[in-house]
């Protein structure tokens, strides 16, 4: 009797993606899905997630290669369990609820083009450092990449593109660069986040944020470096992303900046819960086999993000 499993059907464009492009079976996801959870149930270090729709996340981000899945999703609560400042705790609080309320973050409904990767939007103009550290951001937008890996398929299948607007940048925010921190995300996007990050595109970027921006981009691996495009105009942005696929406030058509905000807090609100449950998986370096994992080996601020593969 074949194996079966519960996970939410993709569309026909998000199909000939996965097939495409991320290997995928439809035939055999089942006995991948159950292959990984089986590897997960006997490892004694890691308590992970195990239901369907969150290992098929990982399998997709991996293109079905089961032992990247493994040490993916190994990443991913070895990290979360060491940078308890961006995840423990990490619910939809008051602090979260009034940065999203902001409109520093938004994500796109509509994603480029049918199976296209998904559009998320960061507008430094909204963001009040008199009221919001650029941790409460990075815990803001963790809180949607979780929402993501279990709802948004666009996002794990197509990945997503970054849009960011820096026009009237505060010289506040830019004091708050934590090139520490940078690094840390980095590895996290790299080794443990199971969505495929298409590219960054900035625009309105001052004099001021061009320093910061050069010092970001130099300890990230050449082949994100490439991902990083600078618009001088919008008019050279809706090139790329045509303007159809903007918010109201940016010339396009898909959707309010308002509308936006209201959706993301319903949609983040309602998983309260399963964030909360996060609090309770993690590692345990104690119990792991062979060599342990520390902050300095997987962090190592002496060397740089040259060796890092980001696909």
């Amino acid at each position: 009797m074949a194996a079966t499993i519960n996970i939410r059907p993709l569309s026909d464009a998000l199909k000939k993606v996965s097939k495409e492009e991320l290997n995928e079976v439809e035939s055999r996801i089942a006995d991948d899905v159950i292959a990984l959870r089986t590897w997960l149930d006997k490892q004694p270090y890691i308590k992970a997630r195990t239901d369907d729709q969150f290992l098929v996340s990982f399998l997709r981000g991996c293109k079905y290669s089961l032992e990247k899945a493994k040490s993916k999703v190994d990443y991913f609560y070895t990290i979360k369990t060491m940078m308890p400042e961006l995840f423990a705790y990490n619910t939809m609080d008051e602090k979260s609820i009034q940065l999203n309320r902001s409109g520093t973050y938004v994500r796109l409904p509509k994603p480029l083009g049918e199976g296209g990767p998904r559009i998320q939007l960061t507008n430094y103009s909204k963001f009040d450092p008199k009221l919001f550290k650029i941790l409460d951001l990075f815990r803001f937008q963790n809180l949607l990449m979780d929402w993501q890996i279990y709802n948004d398929d666009n996002c794990i299948v197509s990945g997503y593109i970054e849009i960011v607007d820096l026009t009237k940048l505060s010289l506040s925010f830019l004091t708050q660069f934590d090139p520490i921190l940078i690094k840390k995300l980095g590895v996290f996007a790299e080794k443990a986040a199971p969505m495929r990050f298409k590219g960054v595109h900035l625009v309105n970027c001052p004099k001021e944020a061009q320093a910061v921006l050069n010092l970001a981009r130099s300890m990230m691996s050449e082949k994100l470096q490439k991902r990083f495009y600078v618009h001088k105009s919008m008019e050279d942005l809706y090139k790329v992303i045509p303007k159809e696929y903007l918010p109201v406030e940016y010339g396009g058509t898909n959707g309010t900046i308002s509308e936006l905000i209201e959706q993301t807090e319903k949609d983040l609100l309602a998983l309260n819960d399963y964030f909360a449950e996060e609090d309770q998986y993690g590692v345990d370096e104690n119990l792991r086999p062979g060599k342990k994992v520390d902050m300095d080996s997987l962090f190592g601020i002496e060397g740089s993000f040259r060796k890092l593969d980001i696909d």
